[in-house]
């Protein structure tokens, strides 16, 4: 079974793609993220983690639901990270927590996607030539990699250098709590009070007020408020006034997203 999160679909269309040429089930694991839902998922064939890379590893609220999450069936586990170049140490942190789980770690992929975190300076957003020549180049990967898991082969990716390590895990805990405020988000005009980014926010940030969104203290700056908004109405400060919304539908036909 493949199971992962999406937040603006870039790693929701790998595993689905993979899953189609692999012949099995897909599992959206936002709903049970967001109800703390922990009970039992099943699979004959091995599980398929698929992940984004959040500031050089999985996003922590994900982490943390499949340290509780309990995997019954098969005992090998793949893991899939899509990111915007660097999937940093995110193969340590989930080789480890297959360890803590008794299962058979069975290697990851790394597969590089357009970049969706439009909310930093740090970084520009690809041009839309460059987000599909990303998602090109991101298909062509696809068969290699379901092809290793069909015949239940390793898959092996960039080595993690230790450095890399000593260095992540004290900055990533810092730069998310200086780095990642919700406090810049805000709706313009164009705001009908849909909900849907109340809906889609993984860690129930968003409540709705008087019709309109409000952020709250706890934000993994996933994107999937501003990415999924139908009417491009959230910014965050006045750094992504002029960037696009991200969201994989622009360039992916709805097809291939279901």
């Amino acid at each position: 079974m493949v199971l992962y999160y999406s937040a603006t679909g870039n790693t929701k269309f790998i595993a689905k793609q993979i899953a189609k040429r692999l012949g099995d089930e897909t599992l959206d694991l936002l709903e049970r993220i967001r109800k703390e839902d922990h009970s039992a998922i099943h699979s004959e064939k091995p599980f398929v983690i698929c992940s984004p890379v959040y500031v050089c590893e999985p996003p922590v609220f994900l982490v943390k639901y499949l340290k509780k999450l309990k995997l019954t069936g098969n005992r090998q586990i793949y893991f899939i990270f899509t990111s915007g170049g660097y999937a940093g140490i995110s193969s340590t942190i989930m080789k480890n927590l297959a360890r803590r789980k008794k299962m058979i770690y069975m290697g990851r992929a790394e597969v590089k996607m357009p970049r969706n975190y439009i909310a930093g300076k740090l970084y520009e957003m690809n041009p839309p030539e460059e987000a599909r020549r990303r998602l090109r180049e991101a298909v062509k990967e696809i068969p290699r990699i379901a092809y290793l898991i069909r015949i239940g082969a390793k898959l092996r990716g960039r080595f993690v250098f230790q450095f890399e390590k000593i260095v992540t895990y004290p900055f990533v805990p810092v730069w998310t709590r200086i780095m990642q405020s919700a406090k810049p988000f805000h709706t313009t005009e164009k705001c009908i009070g849909c909900g849907k980014c109340a809906r889609l926010c993984p860690l129930n940030n968003i409540e709705m007020a008087d019709r309109r969104p409000v952020w709250k203290k706890s934000c993994a700056h996933c994107m999937a408020c501003i990415g999924n908004c139908p009417f491009e109405a959230i910014e965050y400060g006045n750094i992504t006034q002029d960037r696009e919304k991200y969201n994989i539908s622009h360039y992916v036909k709805k097809e291939y997203l279901s």
